[in-house]
């Protein structure tokens, strides 16, 4: 079923699936959380996404209600992500999907690559 078939139904779950549907959108959640970073920042710290497919991402986030983008009036151009209320109510969910995957992950597929998105201690990107 395609995005827009998904939105037409009364599902809360098909829209929540929607809305999060890629596997970028989760992890950009994640980087961004409760705070407001530029966009090269987020090239940076998510540094195995292309430019293009951030910037298509972000402006899906956008269109949902899940994140905000702030556009300064200045030379260079400066533009600031930041997650709505409706984006931050999110982060506790994904925080309980990586538990729930760190928990029943098969180790014998992955043996010697331990695959976390982000170093807890240093907020340093490891994707």
């Amino acid at each position: 079923m395609k995005k827009n078939e998904l939105m037409q139904h009364n599902c809360p779950l098909g829209k929540a699936m929607s809305a999060l549907g890629s596997k970028w959108k989760p992890i950009i959640a994640l980087v961004i959380k409760d705070r407001k970073l530029r966009f090269g920042e987020l090239a940076v710290r998510i540094s195995v996404i292309s430019r293009k497919v951030l910037t298509d991402q972000l402006r899906e986030m956008e269109t949902d209600g899940l994140v905000i983008r702030e556009e300064f009036k200045e030379i260079p151009p400066r533009v600031e992500y930041s997650l709505t209320e409706k984006g931050l109510a999110l982060l506790p969910i994904l925080h309980l999907l990586e538990e729930w995957e760190a928990k029943y992950q098969n180790k014998d597929l992955y043996p010697e690559k331990d695959c976390t998105l982000l170093d807890k201690k240093s907020e340093k990107t490891v994707v």
